[in-house]
Parts: structure tokens; sequence; C-alpha cells
């Protein structure tokens, strides 16, 4: 069980329904092909109107070509964003959004422009799926701070979507002793992180994803996941673990050192 600091700060409506996915591809597989079964149970028959969110990509025709391609054999209906000339007003008749993967500090400026965090985050919190990979999955944070992009430019603020009480950082890759690198490793990242922040972080390794259900939080796909919290050393979390206690998290943001 989780020791939950608490916090004055009100808490947010829960969501219902999220897939947060490390990777959108896999080696020798297509793009989503590894997480396909997942999106088709996600999207009932009948409900597979789906507006795609490309901001993070520095090509999105491309991004949205590959998607629809990808989605094609579980006949979804796919609407791209940056198609629309209000993206906002559309997703009041999506059935469900995918925010896709590219660089995540490009993304939240698009979303803060165009006015998609107020429109996401209310139709998700009123019960439309959610599904998101890298810098989507980024998105799903109250903040963007674990992410591992560049800042290529400057949003208005770090402040995402928060439809989870938590961090996640995507891609998540274990230290390499024979690596050349001298650098952080991704843990001394997330470690430096939680120096000024009280928010648990979950790592991603490629290949896994958080699924989101019913009041319910779950690893899936075929990798672990690592769970970093303040003042506590990392937990290795099997694919399948149940890490519902952590929509219970109060985020605590520039607290300072423990």
């Amino acid at each position: 069980m989780l020791d939950i600091t608490p916090n004055p700060l009100p808490r947010e409506t829960p969501v219902s329904e999220l897939l947060l996915l490390s990777n959108s591809t896999s080696p020798g597989l297509g793009f989503l092909e590894h997480a396909l079964d997942t999106i088709a149970a996600l999207l009932p028959a009948g409900r597979r109107r789906l507006l795609f969110v490309p901001f993070a990509s520095g090509d999105p025709d491309r991004s949205a070509t590959v998607m629809t391609a990808a989605l094609a054999p579980l006949a979804v209906e796919v609407t791209s964003a940056h198609r629309l000339a209000d993206p906002a007003a559309a997703v009041g008749s999506a059935d469900a959004v995918f925010v896709g993967g590219g660089n995540s500090f490009r993304l939240l400026r698009a979303m803060q422009d165009c006015g998609l965090l107020t429109a996401i985050a209310g139709s998700v919190r009123a019960g439309m799926p959610y599904l998101g990979s890298s810098a989507g999955t980024n998105m799903a944070c109250p903040t963007l701070r674990t992410t591992n992009d560049m800042p290529i430019v400057q949003p208005r603020s770090f402040e995402a979507l928060a439809l989870i009480p938590f961090q996640i950082n995507p891609h998540y890759l274990d230290p390499d002793p024979a690596s050349a690198y001298q650098g952080e490793t991704r843990r001394q990242r997330i470690e430096e992180f939680l120096e000024c922040n009280d928010v648990p972080v979950l790592g991603l390794r490629e290949g896994s994803w958080l699924r989101v259900s019913g009041g319910a939080a779950a690893i899936g796909g075929t990798a672990s996941a690592a769970l970093f919290t303040r003042g506590a050393a990392a937990r290795e979390l099997a694919a399948g673990s149940d890490v519902s206690a952590l929509l219970a998290a109060v985020p605590r943001f520039d607290v300072g050192r423990p």
C-alpha cells in the first residue's frame, strides 16, 4: 500500500477509461500492432469515431496517415485534429481521442493554443476514452515534468491534462553499466525530480502500458514497469500488476528536498 501524503488541494474528478502506451512502434511489428487487441476492447462496436491529435509530430499529415492505416482493421473512423478549423469543437462529437507521440513540448503548446486541453479533459472526465502514446501519455499526467524530450518550443506552462494524479516516464530505460554515456541515467533524472516534488513516477518500459478502467489501474503489455516514490527505493512492477493505489495519489509539486 502506498503511503500518500495529504494535500489540501482539491482532488480532480476521476476518469474511467485510459490507455497510456510507452511506445507506438515495436521491433518486427506494425504501428500499434502490439496493443491492437487492447485498443479494440477499449473502443466498443458502433462507437469508433476517433479524434487523433498529431501535434507532437513535425509531420502531422504522415502521422495521421499512419494512424488511419493502423486502425483500419478495427473499422475506426479517424479524424485528425490538424485538418480541422476548430479542433476543440470536434472533441464533443468524437467517441474517443488518441494523442500521438513526438515532441511533448510542441504538443502541449499546440494543445494550449487551440483549446484542446480544456475540451479533452472535460470530455474524458465525462466518460470519453483517452488513448495516448509517448508524448500523448505525458499529456495525461498533471505536468510535463517527467518527459524525455528537449524543449524545442516554450509552452505557456507545464500543466497538462491531469487525467491521472501521478507522473509517467514513457520509454523508461534501465542504467547500462557497459555504456560509454556519462550523463545522468533515466533513474537519476527521476530521482532529481523527486528531490523537488512529492509525486509518484511510473517508468513504462517499451512494450508496456497503463490501463485505467472503472477506478482500477494495471500494468499491461509484455514488459514490466518501475515505480519511483519519494524517499523509497524503486519498485519493479510486472506486467499485470494492479496499481490502483496510484489513483489515490495527491501530487505535491515544488516542495523542495525531503
